[in-house]
């Protein structure tokens, strides 16, 4: 994380001239605009490489390989997740991202809840997908109601409330045509009996809901209690048709960029 902070802002000095030489012009034989352009092109390839190293430090630190989430998911969840900081959508009071991975069966666990902050997995489960969208794998999506079909994309936990299921946490999702059906369609984080490794014995896969993506019913409680008010919950799968605005990663880096500089500060304030 050090080397990555002095990196940036070594490169945060290459997006400014200084005044001396603010005009390239000045200088004979040489074109006004080519010594500024080739600067940027620079800075802005070296600021994509120092994303891309900060998110596999923080994929390595938090030991994600090895709690079987993949990279490739990984970084896709936290582009969208560094986007909708930059936004100003997420609670800043809390550094939590909640990965669902449907490429993966539902007898495996394929729910992780990370602490950014801590480089720390904090939860690992199992999760159902709606029944709509297929029986072990989720091979259909929706943003439909009564489709009782999962939907992909990034969402922000909002309230909970306590329903048939329990305690249940209401979700708003973001991606349009993917999810922005979710509140209508009471797609929210609940328990369910159904979700539990005795199910996948008996049955060989895990129960389904109408949509939601259902818990454990021993850690439902708690885990809606940490991730509650304001977080980021992405849902992945192999799925041709998803596309998100969220997973560019031009202001997730300018998001990303604003952290280190602030950590840059705090370091040589002490």
């Amino acid at each position: 994380m050090n080397r990555i902070i002095l990196a940036l802002a070594s490169l945060s000095i290459l997006s400014f001239v200084s005044p001396a030489t603010s005009d390239p012009s000045k200088y004979r034989g040489i074109p006004a605009t080519a010594p500024v352009v080739k600067a940027s092109v620079a800075a802005d390839g070296k600021k994509d490489a120092s994303f891309d190293k900060f998110l596999e430090e923080l994929y390595d630190d938090a030991d994600l390989k090895q709690a079987d989430l993949s990279f490739d998911v990984f970084k896709r969840a936290a582009v969208g997740y560094y986007n909708l900081k930059d936004l100003g959508k997420l609670n800043k009071n809390k550094n939590l991202l909640t990965v669902i991975d449907f490429g993966k069966p539902s007898r495996e666990k394929r729910l992780w809840i990370i602490d950014l902050n801590k480089k720390k997995v904090l939860y690992h489960s199992l999760v159902a997908h709606g029944r709509g969208s297929g029986d072990d794998r989720a091979v259909k999506f929706s943003n439909v109601e009564n489709s009782h079909m999962s939907s992909l994309g990034f969402y922000v936990t909002k309230s909970t409330y306590t329903g048939k299921h329990g305690l249940s946490l209401k979700m708003e999702g973001l991606d349009r045509n993917h999810n922005t059906n979710a509140y209508q369609r009471a797609i929210v984080v609940h328990a369910a009996d159904y979700v539990s490794e005795s199910f996948v014995k008996q049955h060989g896969r895990l129960g389904r809901s109408h949509g939601c993506p259902a818990l454990p019913p021993d850690i439902n409680a708690q885990v809606v209690q940490l991730i509650k008010d304001g977080t980021c919950l992405y849902i992945d799968a192999a799925h041709a048709n998803y596309q998100s605005a969220f997973l560019s990663p031009d202001k997730a880096i300018k998001s990303f960029e604003a952290q280190i500089m602030q950590r840059q500060a705090e370091m040589l304030s002490k």
